[in-house]
């Protein structure tokens, strides 16, 4: 499992975690698409939005392999913001490709981008 230096391991003063510290023995925690419904609490959406920064930040534009990156933070991104670079996909592994969608992350995440939409 590549663990990506350099990546914050949570959200700064909370305990929304970003990154696992050790590979599961039984395999990566698979990839899903979690639904975001309109009345998520102010600090969840402050989580995703930290995250799809860090995300940005981090990667870019670029493919990224899914290494430490905790499951259930991408799940709450994973088939709008961030989507699979790579066909066929495995949700199930630590190498699988990913990558950000920058027009759907844009529109749903604004504040990440600032106002001119640059980064």
């Amino acid at each position: 499992m590549l663990k990506h230096r350099g990546f914050p391991s949570r959200l700064p003063g909370t305990d929304y975690q970003f990154t696992v510290r050790r590979e599961n023995k039984k395999g990566a925690t698979p990839l899903v698409a979690r639904e975001r419904f309109a009345d998520r609490r102010p600090a969840d959406r402050r989580a995703d939005a930290g995250f799809l920064q860090a995300l940005w930040e981090h990667f870019g534009d670029e493919p990224f392999e899914r290494g430490n990156l905790d499951a259930g933070r991408l799940s709450w991104l994973f088939g709008r913001e961030v989507v699979p670079a790579e066909e066929p996909f495995d949700p199930e592994s630590y190498e699988a490709l990913l990558r950000i969608d920058i027009a759907r992350a844009r529109a749903s995440f604004p504040e990440v981008f600032g106002a001119e939409g640059s980064a």
